[in-house]
């Protein structure tokens, strides 16, 4: 941002505060000379045409409260989708961006009349309401931290906890930061592993951003690597998914693109098969699953032998349960 408009954005605040302004308690408040203060005025009135007015009792003032310095030219459209957008970031990322997109919100909001705030604010409240299932606990420290490392390219030492197993401490040279069905994430190289992985950023308990810096592999294909992942699970080799759907079930596997590579053949009695290449099984086993007696795998093997075991071994619990045991 250029001095001037600096100076041109702390003159607008000052003569909208209400208190009285002459140039020189404008030239005291910015630290500059009264003649610059005077030149400022005479281009917001020129190049602006401020409405900007002087009387004894007032100071200076804006004869039209509703006009604003067009530092910022947003329409009220723009507005309302950097609002929604902020609000949907949000909802994602927790409290990680919450006091910065508050902050970048009522800046922009001085560029706006005060009605027209006001209407658009309410708009957003009655008509829109964005909701990410559960809410994931990101410590903002340690994303902020992650953010720096990636754009330096600086290797992170972290201690990192995974559900069901021991806490381990690892070093990453951290790729880029993401978000996969509402749930941030580090892609990145782990020194531990010798190949790339995915981190649950709010798993990660502590973090510290090291000395050394580093280079991506060569070989790291990004638009290669997630058009490989379904959902988010990344390790594996890339197989064919072959996955049938009843017709009661297949309208919502129509409706959305689960994977970059899928193909979905039709049946004349309204169920179809969809097919996609991808890296693991597990992901997809919890997926088709979801689905119950709706969809059925045909291929891979391994993966028609997992939802077997799962499906029998949730009847074995119910069954012992029913025994009473």
């Amino acid at each position: 941002m250029s001095r001037q408009l600096e100076r041109l954005l702390k003159i607008d605040e000052l003569i909208r505060s209400g208190k009285r302004c002459t140039t020189g308690i404008l030239a005291t408040e910015l630290g500059m000379g009264e003649r610059t203060i005077r030149n400022d005025i005479a281009f917001m009135r020129d190049r602006f045409d401020a409405p900007i007015s002087w009387t004894a009792k007032k100071g200076f003032h804006y004869t039209d409260p509703n006009w604003r310095l067009p530092s910022i030219p947003l329409s009220q459209g723009e507005f309302f989708a950097l609002t929604l957008g902020a609000r949907m970031l949000a909802s994602y990322s927790g409290s990680a961006y919450r006091d910065q997109l508050e902050s970048a919100i009522r800046q922009l909001a001085q560029r706006l009349p005060e009605k027209t705030w006001i209407d658009l604010q309410n708009i957003v409240d009655d008509s829109v309401m964005v909701r990410s299932g559960a809410e994931v606990n990101l410590d903002p420290t340690i994303w902020q931290t992650l953010e720096q490392a990636c754009k330096h390219k600086r290797r992170v030492w972290m201690r990192y906890a995974t559900p069901g197993k021991p806490v381990s401490e690892r070093e990453v040279d951290p790729y880029i930061l993401h978000f996969s069905r509402s749930n941030p994430y580090l892609t990145g190289w782990c020194h531990q592993r010798q190949e790339v992985r995915w981190f649950r950023v709010d798993r990660i308990q502590a973090i510290q951003l090291l000395d050394q810096q580093f280079e991506v592999d060569p070989t790291f294909d990004r638009e290669a690597h997630f058009a490989s992942v379904f959902q988010y699970e990344v390790g594996g080799v890339p197989q064919e998914m072959v996955i049938w759907f009843d017709p009661p079930t297949a309208p919502y596997i129509r409706e959305r693109r689960w994977h970059p590579t899928q193909q979905i053949e039709e049946h004349a009695d309204g169920s179809l098969t969809l097919r996609f290449v991808a890296r693991g099984l597990n992901e997809v086993k919890r997926w088709v699953l979801f689905y119950g007696r709706g969809a059925r795998v045909l291929k891979p093997p391994a993966l028609v032998k997992m939802v077997k075991e799962e499906i029998q071994a949730m009847s074995d619990r119910y069954a012992n349960e029913e025994a009473g045991e």
